[in-house]
């Protein structure tokens, strides 16, 4: 792997979001349906609140909500609920082999989840620095829903293949991922802890270096989504949801 220069734009950019990237592909591992949603949403709005205070910015809480993005599951929430059900009532049923589908399941949930927030995490940023979103047009919704349906048309475009590869060597490999699947596959039903122990927060620090590095490698195609972006947001009649 090459070293990236210090300087590297894109690697300070992966650094920013890396720690909520991790977060992000964490959040599928708590086995209590709408939780999981919840926490989900709390680590994007976080991520966005960070990204404004890096340019010293602010934002009402509906325009740091809407910023965080549309919610990312596909299905409605009844349907998230049932499949949960299941898989409990999987593990019930037989202690055979169900830890092997489980962790399959739960680790493409994990990669999606962290792609997502990547992305969104690394376009939002984008913008914040080409000066898409001020102190002035946070105060109204219409500049974060231009920004916010641009980032989305750009996202769409996309073949992440490559850089969900990339994400699920890195957290498949995780001790961080492995105890944790371990933990929900253990204690299914329990909320999970508010507060990460000294270990685990250290882990999740050292997970999000090795994203950010490895995220680099892929610097061309993070250029060309920059670039989709940028189409979107400047094309004439581009939509104001």
């Amino acid at each position: 792997m090459t070293p990236p220069p210090p300087a590297s734009p894109l690697l300070e950019s992966m650094h920013r979001v890396a720690p909520f990237v991790v977060a992000s592909g964490l959040t599928p591992l708590i086995p209590v349906p709408f939780l999981d949603d919840y926490a989900l949403r709390r680590v994007r709005e976080g991520m966005v609140r960070e990204l404004l205070e890096e340019r010293a910015l602010t934002a009402p809480r509906d325009t740091v909500s809407l910023l965080a993005g549309r919610h990312p599951r596909q299905g409605s929430r009844l349907q998230q609920f049932a499949g949960k059900t299941a898989l409990l009532t999987l593990r019930l049923a037989t202690r055979k082999g169900y830890r092997r589908f489980l962790t399959a399941l739960w680790v493409k949930d994990c990669v999606d989840m962290a792609s997502l927030s990547l992305h969104h995490g690394h376009l939002l940023r984008h913008a914040l620095t080409r000066g898409d979103l001020t102190q002035d047009t946070l105060g109204t919704p219409d500049a974060a829903r231009r920004v916010d349906a641009a980032i989305t048309a750009a996202c769409q475009e996309v073949d992440a293949r490559p850089v969900n590869q990339a994400l699920r060597r890195i957290l498949a490999g995780s001790r961080l991922l492995l105890d944790a699947l371990s933990r929900a596959l253990d204690t299914w039903g329990a909320p999970p802890s508010e507060s990460p122990r000294d270990d685990e927060a250290r882990e999740r620090a050292s997970l999000a270096g090795q994203l950010a590095a490895a995220l680099w490698e892929e610097q061309g195609y993070f250029l060309a989504l920059e670039a989709r972006y940028e189409k979107h947001l400047d094309a004439p009649g581009h939509p104001h949801p």
